[in-house]
């Protein structure tokens, strides 16, 4: 069972969500935590496994070789994402730019565009009791989280397949990095506050996942701040609620001190098997 802990915004919970219920599930069960927020994973704050292996992830970006080139300009009408363009009698690849789709690459008639590898960003497994960690981070500067994500879960496919749950921190928001972090999930848990931007941005998530046509339900976390709006929206548009986390300064203190909530919270345990009975349910 592979689930999806989402968000149409950074700041939510998400994190505290995915690391609390994967070391819950992981009491009893075989449990993969993959951090996929790439750009600013986190996890690893809370969770101190042994380290099995560190690996540096590379993504493929075409190198031009100006002797074998004829000029012909065929290059920068291929590239969908404008990685390349023809500057008189030079080409230009600009690899922040390239998606590592090889279409230049396989398509130049005179192969004057090999692919290299360049870093991306690492991988790191860790392991603790019955729970598995993968925290998978982008290399600083570089913007292709999405390239990096699929590695993670291949990583993951190839690693944890057997186990009975893969618990996936997304990225915040609904750009291509989310998508790229939820599609193979089987549910996805969407958190959010009860706040005006809170709803706008759920409302966005809750689209995102409509179109993916994945199952999903929703956590509504500091619950007693702002108002019922979300609430009512959940109704009207006939989408679950999984549970509600109360907003209380404490298990804001035990969160900042890198505490797990649930072991001290007796109502963020109970939202958690919630959440739990909730996901079997569904799937």
């Amino acid at each position: 069972m592979r689930i999806a802990i989402a968000s149409g915004k950074g700041g939510t919970g998400k994190t505290t969500l995915a690391v609390n219920l994967a070391l819950k599930l992981a009491e009893s069960k075989n449990t993969l935590l993959l951090d996929l927020d790439v750009e600013e994973p986190n996890g690893g704050i809370f969770i101190e496994g042994q380290c099995i292996v560190t690996i540096e992830a590379r993504r493929m970006v075409p190198v031009w070789q100006q002797n074998a080139c004829n000029l012909c300009g065929k290059c920068p009408s291929l590239c969908r994402y404008n990685a390349i363009i023809k500057l008189g009698d030079y080409i230009m690849v600009m690899p922040e730019l390239c998606h590592s789709c090889h279409a230049c690459s396989e398509l130049c008639p005179v192969n004057a565009l090999p692919m290299q590898a360049l870093p991306l960003g690492t991988l790191k497994h860790q392991s603790l009791g019955k729970l598995d960690f993968v925290e998978s981070r982008l290399n600083i500067g570089l913007e292709q989280a999405s390239p990096l994500i699929s590695q993670a879960l291949s990583y993951a496919d190839k690693h944890f397949a057997g186990h009975d749950y893969q618990i996936l921190d997304s990225p915040p928001g609904t750009s291509c990095a989310m998508i790229s972090a939820t599609k193979t999930a089987d549910y996805a848990i969407l958190i959010t506050e009860p706040t005006p931007f809170g709803l706008y941005d759920l409302s966005l998530a809750v689209e995102t996942m409509r179109h993916l046509g994945k199952p999903f339900g929703v956590v509504v976390n500091r619950w007693g701040i702002g108002n019922s709006d979300v609430l009512d929206y959940l109704k009207r548009e006939n989408i679950p609620l999984l549970a509600k986390i109360p907003h209380a300064r404490e298990i804001a203190i035990a969160y900042s001190q890198g505490d797990i909530l649930y072991q001290g919270f007796p109502a963020v345990d109970e939202a958690l098997d919630q959440i739990i009975k909730h996901m079997e349910a569904a799937l």
